[in-house]
Parts: structure tokens; C-alpha cells; sequence
């Protein structure tokens, strides 16, 4: 069996090597493995593997042994060699990086205000589906969710008002894109809000205006010209947490570079915003009068 042997003076690969004999060691016994057990597993004899764990004279073993360990131990052999610092393999990696949840109406309250008080402290950017649910008032929670059961629209009602608690706690400041005809639509009574009372329509837009202007700069509205600028229903929670809107199910991101993508975006949708955070309480004020 050939072994890589680390010069005493290159001190760089000595690291890696003690490295990897450190991992290896936490490995086989998190494994539940003896050597020898783990010898037989990789079709090498005993003494191959011992050497592996030995303080002095510190070596690598080479490609395929080293794979071989890995699959057994059930580790990332990029982890094993110290070249990352995530032991799970590859499949295991994405499916904690990208998972889905599942998003039908009547359950998604307690799962986002989970991913809510896992991402205290962080500034958090929202593009709703259609108005921000935590700025929905009881009519329009109640028109909106119509087809369910009573009992479930109350908890909806429940959710939604846990929602804007949490943003008064202060626990995070909040950004909301939301596409301006959203807002003109709902003051129309057009389009998704066809056939809603004018009353219903009249005191939402109130207390959208309302919120916006009292909670500034904790909240932050901006409104969106969609005929320029297109968003997918998205949440950026913190540097740690995504969530896509696709449906009947949310699809949660955990990869740093996928999350830093959708902040990209959505901060280039504020950037781009056709009303900013500082008008839109007039905005929506003005749609009122209008009404």
C-alpha cells in the first residue's frame, strides 16, 4: 500500500496530516469501528490501517484508500483531508443546504415565524406573494383565506398579528418589495381584488399607510415598478437562510452564495424601486383619498 510521507520540515503538509489523523481518529469512533474492523471494510490489513492513526511519522493515505475510509466512515473525504469543514458527503451537504417545507395556507404561519426567531438580529428583505401578511387586517384576512374553516382563519388572523409583534419587538429590521400596481389594484378594486369591498379595500390601504409611516425605519416599504423590474415571492431571513415561494411548498436555502444571489436581487429591486421607503406612507395615503 503506498502512503504519502510528510517531510519533517514542510510544516504546512505536517498540519494537514496531524489534521487528518485527528479527523480520522473522531471519525471511527463516532463510527462505532474498531481498526481492524474498519481495515476489513476498506480490503486493506491492520497495519495499513494503524499507521494511519500513529502520532510520529505522520502520512496520508493515498486516493483510493482515502475515499474508501470516507464512504465507510460515512464522511466527506473533503472534509477528512482538511480541505473543507463540513463532514457530511455531498448529498447530505445539499439536502441541508436546500430543503422544502411544506405551504399550504393553513400551516405556514408557525414555520416562517420559526425562521423568523432563528434569524433575530438580522435585517430581513421580503417580497410577499401579494400585501405583507403581517399587515393584513382581519376583513382581509378573512376575504383572502375565505375557503377554509373558520377555526383556521382565526389562526391565520393569529400568525399574521404574531408576525407584526415580532417586528415590533424590535428583534430585526424589515424590508418589503411589493409591486406597485399591487397597491393601485387594491385601491381600484381590480384584478386580485376584484369584487372586494370598498370599505374592506379602504381601511387596508389606512393601515398600510399607517404602518408604514409610524414603524419607519424599523420597517422599510418600497414599491416596485413590475413592468421594469420582475421578483419571485422571496424572504432573505439572514446570511444563513433563504426561502423561495414556489406554491404548495417553500424552498428554504441555507448555501452563502445562493443567499448572497437573492440579497443581490432584492436590494437591486430597491435600488430601482418606483416609490421609495420614505413616500410610500403618502403613496398609499393618496390611493385613499382617491378610493
Amino acid at each position: 500500500m503506498t502512503f504519502f510521507v510528510c517531510n519533517a520540515d514542510n510544516m504546512a503538509k505536517r498540519d494537514r496530516v496531524d489534521l487528518f489523523r485527528i479527523r480520522l481518529v473522531d471519525a471511527t469512533s463516532r463510527a462505532g469501528l474498531s481498526k481492524s474492523e474498519l481495515a476489513r471494510a476498506a480490503g486493506v490489513d491492520r497495519s495499513t490501517i494503524g499507521q494511519l492513526f500513529k502520532r510520529d511519522m505522520p502520512r496520508l493515505p493515498n486516493a483510493q484508500l482515502a475515499a474508501d475510509i470516507a464512504a465507510e466512515l460515512g464522511v466527506s473525504l473533503d472534509w477528512l483531508m482538511g480541505l473543507s469543514n463540513r463532514p457530511e458527503q455531498p448529498a447530505a451537504i445539499l439536502a441541508t443546504e436546500i430543503s422544502l417545507a411544506s405551504a399550504e395556507r393553513a400551516s405556514t404561519g408557525d414555520q416562517i415565524l420559526d425562521w423568523h426567531r432563528e434569524s433575530a438580529g438580522s435585517k430581513i428583505r421580503h417580497v410577499p406573494a401579494t400585501l405583507p401578511e403581517m399587515l393584513k387586517t382581519e376583513a382581509m384576512i378573512a376575504w383572502e383565506y375565505s375557503t377554509l374553516a373558520p377555526d383556521v382563519i382565526d389562526h391565520v388572523k393569529t400568525q399574521a398579528k404574531g408576525q407584526l409583534d415580532w417586528l415590533m419587538s424590535g428583534a430585526a429590521d424589515y424590508e418589503i418589495a411589493i409591486p406597485l400596481h399591487e397597491v393601485v389594484s387594491l385601491a381600484e378594486g381590480n384584478g386580485y381584488y376584484q369584487g372586494l369591498d370598498a370599505d374592506i379595500r379602504s381601511v387596508q390601504l389606512q393601515v398600510i399607510s399607517q404602518q408604514a409611516d409610524r414603524l419607519y425605519p424599523r420597517l422599510r416599504l418600497f414599491l416596485y415598478d413590475a413592468h421594469a423590474l420582475y421578483s419571485a415571492p422571496l424572504t432573505v431571513f439572514s446570511n444563513d437562510l433563504a426561502v423561495l415561494y414556489i406554491g404548495q411548498c417553500y424552498m428554504a436555502l441555507r448555501e452563502r452564495q445562493r443567499i448572497m444571489a437573492l440579497t443581490e436581487h432584492f436590494d437591486w429591486l430597491v435600488k430601482r424601486c418606483a416609490v421609495d421607503a420614505r413616500d410610500v406612507a403618502d403613496f398609499v395615503e393618496a390611493r385613499v383619498d382617491r378610493n
